[in-house]
């Protein structure tokens, strides 16, 4: 079975076709197209199955990894939206919560206040109230102050309409019957109900997130009709499945209806695709280091399980997001960004990026600012003849002049500007990975990296020198491995429900009701998309607190009916858990179960291995021997040092550092007192001198 694998991203739409029965991947690039990304994701599978001489119709299945619902939140170019909500309470989005995203700015921006999802004018009250602990209705809907704000809303043309009443997590019965009076007044808007998409309680969480899913809801809409129209019409019958923010595949009716799910969606199949990654080297316990041109994303894997964001965690482009994602941690960091000093007289690089217009320096597109690429060019790290392959040449001479200008008002040379700008990158991005590690209980010296993106390989040695990690691994196609992770994973659906239950009087017929329940729905979400009962598997989970605390941890739930013992072992389990957390427990207080958990994965086709690499000799992979610069005990240095072409390079053969490896979609560097290897899986391993 072949399947397609495409991912796209700001600057390139990589893309992956695999072979299930030879365990064969062939890889392709082409340049985004902003303004229609349908039209790149198109021209990169065709274009892949000519190169690869393979027919547009023996496509089976197509991965696709998509960031059009990021970019319309983080750019806030997001349909007109409208919402409905109980009577009074039309602006908790715009008051959030008492925390502010700096507690004492007094010049901050609040994101949901300066760019609002929902303009108070198209934010309507009903009356209804529905009121706690099970939902039961104090105030009955009003019918007709709901067809007549729909009507309103009409008139003034809204896009969308989000659905968002009080405690609609416990009942959604007016929800539900809101979005049908609102369907019948306006058939064609595009609707959402908080409870459909995220029953769960903390009603600015909860009403956020469902004014996202509506403010992006009819682009993502339009673009997912697109793409299955020119699908189509190129002769191409294989099912599309879309990655979604929590590592698992859905259908595109699905998404379409709830496109919130999809906001990770290309960070998360990166988390996947080192994951996977690190289990064909038999290295289970990985951090995860996609490195691009404007960003660095972290992720952790813990024997085999990815780290899952919660509730106080989960922030895009500074709005609350309460669905469940992979815990992934960006930073403005990459190979774009851009080094200055800042009004106090500080060196610093990033968070600002030159991008790919002008780009760094040596691009020779006009740009000035020196850059993190062009650091790496001075210190002879990058091949300025075999960039992308060759395919890209690189001005070293408008490099130099651009660290230069930085260089001077700092009193140091150009070799030593170089070197302070890749040494803060790589600082920054060591103290990010700390910040999910460290700062969260976990021994990085226990883990190996996992480097890839375009400037991953670059940087990854040094990072995980700094961190103590002793193994840094670079994939067999690092700028491409996010694509690749698309085709590593299975269809994942997720039930949950707001229990409020404390240990003190805990109630095991609701609790395993509520389970069973979750799992039904979950059942018949699986078969409409035509997977077989006996192919899904569930997990259960709950979030647990201390009576009395703010949020909650995730704990494992066991399987089989809920009975006083397993409520023991989820009480133990919520204790370790706390005291890895923040190095305490409370044995002899009473806990809450907040939320329970339904994750429901159902198996479809993906990549289990692939192809070997490596056939030839280190002479036969020699390119030239030039010297590049490093710091050797605290010291500047130019070394010899060995240029190889990875495809060149013999398996299981020890080779000394310091080295840099090309290949058409990265540069990895392999410094001084390092070792490295390429495993029969063509995974680099590389072995951190100088490691704890």
């Amino acid at each position: 079975m072949r399947l397609i694998g495409v991912d796209v991203g700001g600057t390139f739409t990589d893309a992956v076709l695999a072979d299930t029965q030879t365990d064969r991947l062939a890889i392709h690039k082409v340049p985004t197209s902003p303004d229609d990304p349908s039209l790149g994701v198109m021209r990169a599978i065709t274009e892949l199955c000519h190169h690869q001489t393979i027919p547009l119709d023996s496509i089976a299945l197509i991965y696709h990894g998509t960031t059009i619902a990021t970019n319309a939140l983080l750019e806030h170019k997001g349909a007109t939206a409208g919402m409905l909500t109980t009577q009074g309470y039309r602006d908790i989005l715009h008051i959030g919560r008492h925390q502010r995203p700096h507690h004492y700015s007094i010049q901050q921006e609040i994101p949901w206040q300066d760019r609002p999802l929902v303009r108070r004018r198209y934010r309507k009250g009903v009356p209804e109230r529905l009121i706690p602990p099970h939902g039961e209705v104090l105030i009955p809907l009003d019918e007709a102050a709901v067809r007549q704000a729909a009507r309103e809303l009409k008139d003034a043309r809204v896009e969308s309409i989000a659905v968002c009443f009080l405690f609609s997590y416990l009942n959604a019965e007016h929800e539900n019957r809101a979005r049908e009076i609102i369907l019948e007044e306006y058939p064609e808007v595009f609707v959402t109900t908080s409870a459909s998409l995220s029953p769960q309680f903390r009603e600015f969480e909860r009403f956020t997130t469902t004014a996202i899913n509506a403010f992006i809801g009819p682009i993502v809409h339009r673009y997912i009709s697109q793409l299955e129209q020119r699908l189509r019409s190129a002769g191409i019958g294989a099912e599309l499945r879309i990655i979604r923010s929590n590592g698992g595949l859905a259908t595109p009716r699905v998404v379409a209806q709830k496109p919130a799910l999809t906001l990770l969606s290309g960070p998360a199949a990166g988390v996947l695709g080192g994951a996977w990654t690190g289990e064909r080297s038999q290295r289970n316990r990985l951090i995860t280091f996609d490195v691009g041109g404007t960003s660095a994303d972290i992720g952790v894997v813990t024997d085999g399980q990815f780290s899952e964001a919660t509730a106080r965690d989960t922030w895009i482009a500074g709005y609350p997001v309460l669905v469940p994602m992979i815990d992934i941690h960006t930073i403005g960091a990459g190979g774009g960004s851009i080094a200055h000093i800042d009004p106090g007289g500080g060196f610093r690089v990033g968070p600002h990026s030159a991008g790919s217009q002008p780009g760094p320096a040596a691009y020779g597109r006009g740009g000035t600012q020196p850059t993190v690429t062009d650091a790496n060019i001075l210190l002879g790290r990058l091949d300025t003849d075999n960039f992308l392959g060759g395919a890209m040449a690189l001005d070293a001479a408008a490099a130099r002049r651009a660290v230069h200008a930085l260089a001077d008002p700092l009193g140091l040379s150009e070799l030593e500007a170089a070197e302070g700008i890749v040494t803060i990158l790589n600082s920054n991005m060591a103290n990010a990975i700390r910040s999910r590690t460290v700062q969260k209980g976990i021994d990085p010296r226990a883990y190996a990296l996992v480097a890839f993106g375009g400037a991953g390989p670059l940087h990854g040695a040094e990072v995980a020198r700094l961190l103590g990690v002793p193994e840094c691994i670079i994939p067999p196609y690092p700028g491409i491995t996010s694509a690749v992770g698309l085709l590593t994973t299975d269809v994942k659906y997720d039930a949950t429900r707001t229990a409020f239950q404390v240990s003190t009087a805990f109630d095991l017929p609701r609790l395993n009701a509520a389970f069973t329940q979750m799992q039904n729905e979950l059942h018949q979400q699986f078969s409409d998309d035509g997977i077989a009962q006996a192919a899904v598997t569930f997990t259960r989970f709950a979030d647990v607190r201390y009576v009395g605390q703010g949020y909650e941890l995730r704990v494992a739930v066991p399987e089989g009916p809920l009975d006083a013992a397993a409520l023991d072992r989820i009480t133990d389990r919520f204790h370790r858990q706390h005291e890895l957390e923040y190095g305490h427990f409370f044995v002899d207080s009473p806990i809450e179960i907040v939320t329970i958990r339904l994750v429901g994965v159902g198996q479809a086709q993906r990549i289990h291995t692939a192809s070997s690499f490596g056939s030839g000799s280190p002479q036969a992979a020699l390119v030239k021997t030039q010297p590049s610069v490093f710091r050797v005990q605290n010291e500047l240095r130019s070394l010899d040092t060995a240029f190889y072409r990875r495809e060149r390079l013999p398996v299981d053969e020890m080779v000394a550092g310091p080295a840099v490896i090309l290949q058409t979609d990265s540069t990895t560097v392999v410094p001084p007192d390092c070792t490295f290897r390429l495993d029969p899986h063509g995974n680099l391993l590389i072995q951190i001198g100088g490691a704890a």
